[in-house]
């Protein structure tokens, strides 16, 4: 390779030709600064000694420059050199985040003045945002530092330099890079139960009533949340407030959820009791806070049916000796919903994340009672996501986090560890570039996934001592408390442009062998990686991330370097978002058993409509997705926010219903959480245009339109669209 083909790292991670003339200047510059001249001969010695090859950064050229000054015995040339660079630094850094604060003031929306991590979750640009965000490249850099370390120290320089090349060179990402705090957790919320949250830091005692919990929790979820990157899930949520509501009303309280309790003017009933708790702890988890950049938490909440509900928590028994009881946990997590979809029409309400969880068995869910309600809440215009299994040996948290608990040590006789999983660390492969790259260079792409798959795991295991050392010190109270068990959480692998990595082969994006056999192809090396470095140590899973804001970034950095890039965002499906020809059907195969079999970290379907449905044909698409095996699952329907008088429509439309201003806006799912789709980054916002909502027509004769007590028409029967050479399958022939 001539010189002139070398290209080198630039500092904001963009490569360029390499010059050997803007050495020369800096030399000439030193030399100059000590009252000296380098002539071609001092050059010449020099730069012999400077070793450039493609891929390098400048960093390493100029560490290579100050090592080849001393060796040449030009000491104060040397020193001159090294201060003018450290001059040089700071300065560039200075301008930088100058040149940061001005942009960030003048963007349109936080998550588009955002330079390293893209968050809709922050719908206010403020001074607490700004302060947020100033730091985040040194966190970068201490991370990265801290990693590389590791690395080294257990595996050689030289596969910490291959990261840093795979890194720089956009193979590979690190998410939350600028947070040194755990990804995210399933938490148990038992040790608060019994001893508050003095064990983490705060000064709260154990709840003792319905009060007291409602209160305390809050707390307690803004304290673990302080202490992760990413989300906070609390699967033992309602069955500890079922547990305290019955100690202030009663075991039988839900059948007496209309006798007035309350002995004030306002004379509140229990059911009123309750909804005014479900206030209190909703509005206030939904305030920003400065622990998290001025952003809500991201706080995750599941319901279960009774199977579910029956294999995770049957033999769980409370402190003071007594057992959950599922018929008034059932109500609760009813009424819980109905609310909270009620509540979603008087103002934005992201969290929590909903997640209904349900058992199914030949091809249906076991609990009908539950399917009807989940189908009900579905047509009644709600927004919640679905998790089906046919055994209760994982949980799904955050926005598609699945993590296995069956042969994670989960504790079936107390359940109080069990819930207790989530992430560590995701580490995301650029499966469009790993697999160009390999082409254009005549490797075959599974051999050179292959390295970078074992790279991956290698350095997952060193950040997982990285952690393991923070926790030995005490910095991990959340582990030493026991809300989460660092053995029992994840280090994830996850993927992000698998659909583009596909187009640039020729292969056709839709339910096919081919498309079939490369996903398994791709996604089953990782799962066999992840098998190969699993101990009792650590645990591996493989995650189609979200992407939210490196999805932008791949496609762009990608497009930068010459790669094909067919869109400006990279695809967290399956399928592509923007395509027309894909029924619903369709998209539930996509993220079925085959697609999905080796997504031990989870995937998450996105069922883009226009319009809401019928329960009957939401109780139909979940009979699709146990036949399919499609494990989880949303609708997703945009709705309506005025922007003149505030109105709330949990339908798709061109003007406000109340005022009919066309000044609107629209609440839908940027990935995991719902937002207005003006607080997206400029490049989600086009993105979220691209999208196809699938246009469910009223059936013939049908005047009546979808409001938002849950009046649905009945509609039209899907549309049939059979792949060639493929039998109908079951749900299929059932549409």
């Amino acid at each position: 390779m001539g010189i002139s083909e070398i290209y080198i790292v630039k500092r904001d991670g963009k490569r360029a030709p390499f010059s050997v003339e803007k050495i020369k200047r800096a030399i000439s510059k030193a030399f100059l600064s000590v009252g000296g001249y380098a002539t071609d001969d001092d050059l010449t010695s020099v730069l012999s000694r400077v070793r450039v090859s493609d891929g390098m950064s400048v960093e390493e050229i100029q560490n290579q420059v100050e090592v080849a000054l001393m060796a040449e015995r030009y000491f104060a040339v040397a020193k001159s050199y090294m201060l003018y660079r450290q001059k040089h630094s700071e300065d560039r850094e200075d301008r930088e985040k100058l040149e940061f604060l001005i942009n960030y003031c003048d963007a349109k929306n936080p998550a588009t003045g955002s330079k390293y991590d893209a968050n809709a979750n922050v719908e206010n640009k403020n001074i607490a945002t700004l302060i947020g965000e100033l730091p985040k490249r040194n966190f970068i850099r201490l991370n990265r530092r801290l990693l590389t370390d590791r690395i080294k120290e257990m595996y050689g320089k030289e596969l910490s330099d291959k990261y840093l090349r795979l890194l720089n060179g956009h193979f590979i990402y690190k998410n939350d890079e600028t947070s040194m705090a755990n990804y995210c957790a399933s938490i148990t919320m038992y040790p608060w139960l019994l001893g508050g949250t003095l064990s983490v830091g705060g000064n709260s005692t154990r709840p003792t009533n319905l009060k007291s919990f409602c209160g305390g929790f809050v707390n307690m979820v803004f304290i673990v949340s302080s202490m992760l990157s990413g989300a906070c899930a609390t699967p033992e949520f309602l069955m500890y407030m079922n547990y305290f509501i019955e100690q202030e009303y009663g075991e039988d309280y839900y059948t007496r959820a209309d006798e007035v309790v309350d002995l004030s003017k306002k004379r509140r009933t229990i059911d009123k009791m309750i909804t005014d708790c479900f206030e209190q702890i909703v509005y206030s988890i939904n305030q920003p806070t400065g622990a998290r950049n001025f952003q809500a938490v991201f706080w995750n909440v599941a319901y279960y049916d009774r199977y579910y509900f029956e294999s995770l928590f049957g033999e769980f028994v409370f402190p003071d000796g007594s057992k959950p009881h599922w018929e008034s946990l059932s109500w609760l997590q009813k009424r819980f919903m109905t609310w909270f979809n009620r509540e979603r029409t008087k103002t934005v309400l992201t969290f929590p994340v909903e997640t209904m969880a349900l058992l199914t068995r030949d091809g249906d869910v076991m609990d009908r009672e539950w399917g009807d309600f989940t189908a009900e809440m579905y047509a009644a215009g709600h927004s919640f996501f679905t998790y089906i299994s046919d055994n209760a040996d994982s949980l799904s948290s955050c926005c598609r986090l699945r993590n296995e608990i069956q042969d994670n040590g989960f504790s079936y006789t107390l359940g109080a560890g069990g819930v207790s999983t989530g992430s560590k660390s995701v580490l995301t492969i650029n499966l469009n570039r790993c697999i160009q790259y390999a082409v254009k260079n005549g490797m075959h792409y599974l051999a050179h996934l292959e390295e970078i798959v074992d790279l991956v795991h290698k350095v997952q295991i060193a950040y997982n001592e990285n952690l393991k050392e923070l926790k030995a010190k005490g910095m991990l109270p959340l582990f030493d408390a026991g809300y989460i068990n660092l053995a029992r959480q994840y280090l994830t692998v996850g993927v992000n442009g698998l659909v583009e990595a596909a187009e640039f082969l020729g292969i056709r994006i839709d339910d096919n062998d081919d498309y079939a056999a490369f996903v398994q192809g791709v996604l089953g090396l990782i799962e066999r990686y992840n098998r190969k470095y699993r101990s009792k140590e650590v645990m591996f899973n493989c995650e189609m991330i979200p992407a939210e804001n490196v999805g932008v970034k791949h496609a762009k950095w990608d497009r930068e370097d010459g790669y094909a890039v067919p869109r400006d965002c990279y695809n967290s499906y399956f399928y592509v978002v923007e395509d027309k020809s894909l029924n619903v059907i369709d998209k539930f195969r996509l993220h079925g058993r085959r697609y999905i079999e080796h997504l031990t970290g989870g995937s998450a379907l996105h069922m883009n409509l226009e319009e809401h449905l019928s329960k009957e044909q939401y109780r139909h698409l979940l009979r699709v997705a146990a036949a399919e095996g499609c494990n989880y699952f949303t609708f997703n329907i945009p709705n309506t926010v005025c922007n003149k008088c505030g109105h709330i429509d949990k339908r798709y439309l061109k003007e406000c219903p109340a005022c009919h201003s066309d000044d609107v806006d629209y609440l839908t799912r940027v990935i995991g959480y719902m937002k207005r789709v003006s607080n997206f980054s400029a490049a989600r916002q086009q993105e979220a245009e691209r999208r196809y909502y699938g246009n469910m027509k009223p059936a013939a004769g049908s005047t009546e339109t979808p409001g938002q007590q849950g009046a649905h028409p009945q509609q039209e029967p899907f549309a049939q669209k059979e792949p060639a050479g493929q039998k109908s399958s079951p749900s299929q022939e059932a549409v």
